[in-house]
């Protein structure tokens, strides 16, 4: 049965009854979708109760995140061909089921080894209800629906990580960090019935089965798998000095090779490049790479911050980054109206510019920045990331044909999570060496010729004198902190001026896209 046939059906007008009851099931798939993104940044604020609880290693306890990124980043670009095997509603299904299984043994979990193998399951089997959502928005609905279907999944995968902290610093703040993944149970078994009984919107064609290309599946598991922990734990292990990574990205490149030779030579590749012929997805896929280090590198930049210089404790910096949540769903709705008025390349410039103006007003930023500084950034980041996501998704994949759709959808989801790994690679990198540059230089000035530096010393000094220590020992000691915690904000505005930049640049190549032809689409628009 080939994909035009699967999808036929669903390119009709259905009647009102028919079309009320897939929206509820397409509003279903996204709650899951929901689930699977909040998942990847839930655990991030409360690393430490979960590291007490198992007695875990400084070094392992960061493989929780890990280990999900890892496993999540091969699956979304095989849920194309495995939906198209087994169906959207029985992917969907055992991908839910799977995911909810997965998350209540994260949550019994004794050991750092069990919670590692769980929360990797848990990623891999997560990963494959991402594209399949928008897969659907875009295969099962009318252009005309667009306008309602499309804020509703932008919003959902640009909301759920943003506020991952937040919920997580909550839960386990209120409960304990079983929560966490207890939280998905309930949900999760509500997704699945809802996934096995409404969706309706194709037919399996279990033929692709007997073709399906293990070699291909082994080297892009090989590839993805070992750039991404490259990209994860590279910035905090020295790069290619560290034994480890060095052969991983050994694994990597070999991979690399291999699964592209593969996928250009075989007749029936695990994935199909072709749709990068089009040249509205291949220019939206790079658009996306860089959304995705807007939407997780700030994620990741303002907790940090926050937490480092602020000394803000998790749940402080999920009230603090909750104001970026909010503005995206206030924005969505105001986004859909626009794309049904404006040039979508058009939202994508202003997006993207918005961007720009929020990161260049962190530029100014000082040790004394708290909620009421960061709030106008926070607003315009999460502003821009309607305005920008939402167009960019409806040009990339709302022109795709409808056979090429599912296939698409998990190479442009996938090209968003390598925008973010690499962005948080490329940020933790300038992070750490515009600080070292930056405590150079200040040690060079902090010295006892400085009169200002010895005037603070003597200050310092006598304050300490009182407590009865050793008053000038103290006082070097608390200089030499305040002297690391300036060239860290020193540091930090570095990264946001690149940021900066980056989001300029694409603001200056949002002409390159076509834009769509009225009509046309992968919904039931034509």
């Amino acid at each position: 049965m080939s994909d035009v046939a699967t999808l036929t059906p669903t390119r009709a007008h259905a009647a009102p009854g028919v079309e009320g009851r897939r929206m509820f099931a397409f509003l279903c798939m996204v709650f899951g979708m929901f689930m699977a993104i909040l998942d990847i940044q839930i655990v991030s604020a409360s690393l430490s109760e979960i590291q007490a609880g198992l007695a875990a290693s400084s070094d392992e306890i960061s493989w929780v995140q890990t280990s999900y990124l890892i496993a999540e980043v091969v699956m979304i670009p095989l849920s194309g061909f495995l939906s198209r095997a087994l169906s959207t509603r029985w992917l969907f299904a055992a991908s839910a089921a799977g995911f909810t299984l997965m998350s209540f043994l994260c949550a019994t979990a004794s050991s750092i080894e069990q919670m590692i193998v769980y929360r990797a399951l848990q990623g891999f089997l997560g990963g494959g209800m991402i594209p399949t959502v928008f897969a659907s928005a875009y295969a099962v609905f009318p252009r005309e629906k667009q306008p309602i279907v499309a804020p509703m999944i932008g919003l959902v995968a640009t909301l759920a990580p943003t506020i991952g902290p937040t919920v997580g610093g909550y839960l386990t703040d209120l409960f304990s960090w079983h929560w966490l993944f207890l939280v998905n149970v309930i949900p999760g078994i509500f997704v699945v019935l809802a996934a096995v009984t409404l969706i309706d919107f194709d037919e399996p064609d279990f033929g692709l089965l007997d073709r399906f290309d293990w070699w291909g599946l082994l080297f892009m598991a090989g590839f993805l798998g070992s750039l991404e922990f490259v990209l994860e734990e590279g910035p905090t292990n020295d790069w290619f000095e560290d034994q480890y990574i060095f052969a991983f990205a050994i694994v990597c490149v070999v991979s690399a090779a291999a699964f592209f030779a593969r996928v250009l030579s075989t007749a029936h590749p695990v994935v199909d490049l072709r749709a990068f012929e089009n040249r509205n997805f291949s220019i939206g896929s790079a658009f996306s790479f860089v959304m995705g280090i807007g939407l997780y590198g700030l994620t990741y930049l303002y907790p940090i911050y926050l937490g480092r210089v602020r000394g803000y404790s998790a749940l402080m910096i999920g009230e603090t980054m909750f104001v970026t949540g909010v503005a995206m769903f206030l924005t969505a709705p105001i986004a859909g109206r626009l794309m049904t008025k404006l040039d979508p390349r058009i939202m994508m410039g202003a997006g993207f510019a918005g961007f720009a103006v929020g990161t260049w007003w962190v530029t100014y930023i000082t040790k004394d920045w708290d909620f009421w500084e960061l709030f106008i950034p926070q607003i315009l980041r999460g502003v821009s990331l309607m305005i920008a996501m939402i167009p960019i998704n409806n040009i990339s994949l709302g022109t795709m044909p409808p056979a090429q759709m599912k296939n698409a959808s998990g190479l442009f989801n996938l090209m968003r999570n390598l925008g973010g790994a690499v962005g948080l690679a490329l940020i933790n990198t300038v992070l750490n060496n515009r600080w070292d540059l930056h405590l150079a230089r200040l040690h060079e000035n902090v010295q006892w010729a400085n009169e200002v530096a010895l005037e603070r010393i003597t200050s310092m000094t006598s304050a300490f004198s009182s407590f009865g220590s050793d008053a000038s020992g103290a006082a070097l000691k608390q200089m030499a902190a305040l002297v690391r915690r300036e060239a860290l904000v020193m540091s930090f505005a570095d990264v946001f001026y690149l940021l900066t930049f980056l989001f300029l640049a694409l603001v200056l190549a949002a002409p390159l896209m076509r834009r769509p032809r009225p009509g046309t689409g992968g919904g039931g628009g034509h």
